[in-house]
């Protein structure tokens, strides 16, 4: 009897489980060897249907579209074909949805839940602890052409006298002061290295990010460089910093920003290009692609008909007008075209919509030679041997050809070896290892940097 009376109750808890809305947030960890990827899934409803957005927070990601939601007898299924991605799951009774998510052929476990999970504690040696041995201050300026606050940390060596400094800019994406990734904070370690040098250091939020104001979606590279500028402005108000020493610190898309703020600049003294892109941008995302698909197994057959359908709609844009109000149309048609019937027209409106947007429209068509030809302050080049995301060699030699054809005479490039695009010691450079790796920074890369600069300053 007490089996019958349990059957039941286990029966009316499954009923009501499976009762239960999907809508809503669901929370939960991607577990990758020797590491945790957070990623949440915002499921909705409405008259088709259910649509969905996910994010990753450890990524600084927010509200990417997901192609395909789909919620029957249930099971929950995802899909983002422009990314390769597939969640697909099981609403249990005990309302967590037991899953598996696969992107590029890769499966990992997944299960989500309405709880606001804990991420496990990872390490991070490298971190620093306050107190720290020197001087902090949480600071702001304006950007007086966007109307937009940005929030930062300036450190210095002490909190009087003049010393040099430096402006550490983010990579693509939204970033706070730290370009806080995989639980990595790479630019609180840089910060920290050099202050301890004697070389201040200017980090802050991007626009939209932390305590930055200002709207992130729709601002393009060149809008961030402006955010860069403001940042020297507010520089040179400082009784602290001497005016004659200022440089900046690019990391990514960060290495294009700053030659950008320094062309033909009498206030910028040197930069330093960290995985610095050199290619146009349409060449370098389609590096870029080649590189990790190849580097996860990818078929070649695959890898060269995703070059030939990208490229096709990378040059649509690029060759595109300034506000071309057809863009959008002119790529789904040619999408579709090259797709057929292996995506559905929501499907390809979703990558149509992904591929167009302001800040994609503008990083392809954006050409780091046109800047770096005018650059004539002292360049140090960094990359790493194994990163797959901006490639060392081609990149690093079309810097410094760029560089070279415009005068510049104070140039120095380096690959790294075995360092990955955070400039972590690593295997492979794939994008999964660097949650994995405890090291946020190769103390080898940290002194290349820092010795560098203080050879400019002294």
């Amino acid at each position: 009897m007490k089996k019958a009376v349990l059957f039941l109750v286990t029966i009316l808890v499954s009923f009501s489980a499976f009762a239960q809305e999907i809508t809503g947030q669901w929370n939960g960890f991607l577990k990758v060897p020797g590491g945790q990827l957070a990623l949440v899934f915002n499921i909705s409803k409405n008259e088709n249907g259910y649509t969905s957005t996910m994010d990753s927070p450890d990524q600084g990601a927010k509200g990417i579209p997901v192609t395909t939601t789909k919620f029957e007898n249930t099971t929950l299924k995802l899909e983002i074909p422009s990314a390769r991605i597939v969640f697909e799951g099981v609403l249990n009774q005990y309302n967590v949805i037991v899953g598996t998510f696969t992107q590029s052929g890769q499966t990992f476990p997944l299960n989500l839940s309405r709880e606001v999970l804990k991420k496990e504690a990872v390490k991070r040696p490298q971190e620093p602890l306050q107190p720290y041995p020197y001087y902090t201050e949480e600071v702001t300026f304006e950007n007086k052409i966007d109307k937009n606050i940005l929030a930062g940390t300036l450190s210095l060596p002490r909190k009087e006298g003049k010393f040099p400094v430096v402006i550490l800019i983010t990579g693509s994406g939204a970033q706070n002061r730290d370009e806080e990734i995989f639980g990595h904070k790479l630019f609180l370690v840089l910060a920290d290295y050099l202050t301890k040098k004697g070389i201040g250091v200017l980090r802050f939020d991007d626009r939209g990010v932390g305590k930055s104001t200002g709207d992130f979606k729709t601002a393009t590279t060149l809008d961030f460089a402006n955010d860069v500028r403001a940042g020297v402005a507010y520089l040179q108000t400082r009784k602290e910093i001497d005016k004659n020493k200022i440089g900046l610190i690019g990391h990514s898309e960060g290495g294009i920003i700053a030659p950008i703020v320094a062309e033909n600049s009498k206030e910028i003294d040197f930069i330093v290009l960290l995985a610095g892109p050199g290619l146009r941008g349409d060449q370098l995302m389609l590096l870029q692609k080649e590189m990790i698909e190849r580097q996860k197994g990818v078929s070649e057959t695959e890898i060269q008909n995703g070059q030939e359908v990208f490229k096709g709609a990378y040059d649509i844009i690029v060759n595109s007008p300034a506000n071309d109000v057809n863009l959008k149309t002119k790529a789904f048609n040619y999408l579709k075209l090259k797709l057929g019937t292996t995506a559905t027209d929501t499907q390809i409106s979703a990558l149509t919509s992904q591929i167009i947007s302001p800040w994609l429209v503008g990083f392809l068509k954006l050409d780091p030679a046109i800047a770096l030809e005018k650059v004539k302050c002292p360049v140090l080049a960094l990359n790493g041997e194994k990163d797959l995301q901006v490639s060392a060699d081609p990149n690093l030699e079309a810097i410094k050809k760029a560089l070279v054809k415009g005068g510049n005479k104070n140039v120095t490039t380096k690959k790294i070896p075995n360092l990955n695009h955070l400039f972590q010691e690593c295997e492979t450079g794939a994008i999964d290892e660097y949650a994995t790796i405890e090291q946020t920074c190769s103390p080898v890369a940290l002194e290349e940097i820092s010795s560098w600069i203080l050879l400019q300053v002294k």
